[in-house]
């Protein structure tokens, strides 16, 4: 059992959770995740490894509530317990030897793309973080991210806070105003990462994006988590989850990814339903 020591409510459907987690804390790296089961009978569900602290052995996870699984952590309290906690998993983020990146979250995946832009402060690289949402309602890890970016830009699709646009507006500003990156980071819902990559190709940039299909085992067994990346089969969970966002077949990743939302939806309505909670 892994003891949850703190959880914080970021916006209404995002929660962060700290867990107390030692021995995944001591191997954990920028990039990687973890699968975790709220008990012993629920469904394995992979969560990217939002920061650690070895001194402490805490690992830092954030949730979006979108199936039953996410509901259901959603529910357990501070101090309460989580049944499995397994990781690090994946490969770590490739960050050493760049000097200036570009790093892009689009909503919760800014969770996974904030421990990569506190990796690349720490080497000592030039950050440039750019960070949307729908409206501002949502926005999360504004003052996580400011820390460790030598420039941020926020953005609502709706204006409602910072500057009004899309990720890939402010992205298309700043490499034609003259900045020049030695690769771009983009995480976040696949859409956003695919016109990233399209926008970052046109520019020669090189850019890595970090894939979150369905997972069951994390090993490369179930064969959930394939995607086609060069015209190859890979499997996010051991080939990842970064890859050459630019190899990337992101409208087959969507086809998939679509496949599941009926099955979430469903779920979490049950598990509202014992929690006698409305679904929003």
């Amino acid at each position: 059992m892994y003891k949850i020591l703190k959880r914080e409510e970021l916006n209404p459907t995002v929660t962060r959770f700290v867990v107390e987690a030692p021995a995944v804390a001591r191997k954990a790296e920028a990039g990687q995740f973890i699968i975790l089961r709220v008990d012993e009978k629920g469904e394995r569900i992979p969560l990217t490894i939002a920061d650690f602290d070895r001194a402490a052995g805490t690992v830092t996870v954030i949730a979006q509530v979108v199936g039953g699984t996410t509901e259901k952590l959603n529910h357990v309290p501070e101090g309460g317990y989580i049944a499995d906690f397994v990781g690090p998993l994946g490969k770590p983020s490739e960050l050493t030897g760049l000097k200036k990146v570009a790093v892009i979250g689009g909503g919760v995946g800014c969770a996974i793309a904030l421990p990569t832009a506190k990796k690349l402060h720490a080497l000592g690289a030039e950050v440039h973080s750019i960070i949307g949402f729908r409206n501002k309602d949502l926005v999360i890890l504004e003052e996580d991210f400011a820390a460790c970016s030598d420039k941020l830009s926020v953005l609502t699709d709706d204006g409602s806070y910072g500057k009004k646009g899309l990720v890939t507006d402010e992205l298309r500003s700043l490499i034609e105003s003259g900045e020049k990156y030695d690769e771009v980071i983009a995480i976040g819902p696949v859409i956003m990462m695919k016109f990233v990559c399209k926008l970052t190709k046109e520019f020669g940039v090189k850019t890595v994006v970090s894939m979150n299909p369905i997972m069951v085992d994390g090993t490369g067994m179930c064969g959930g988590c394939r995607l086609l990346v060069g015209g190859q089969t890979k499997f996010a969970c051991v080939d990842g989850p970064e890859f050459d966002g630019h190899q990337v077949d992101f409208d087959s990743a969507m086809r998939s990814g679509g496949k599941f939302r009926p099955h979430e939806k469903e779920n979490r309505e049950k598990v509202c339903n014992l929690f006698k909670k409305e679904v929003r």
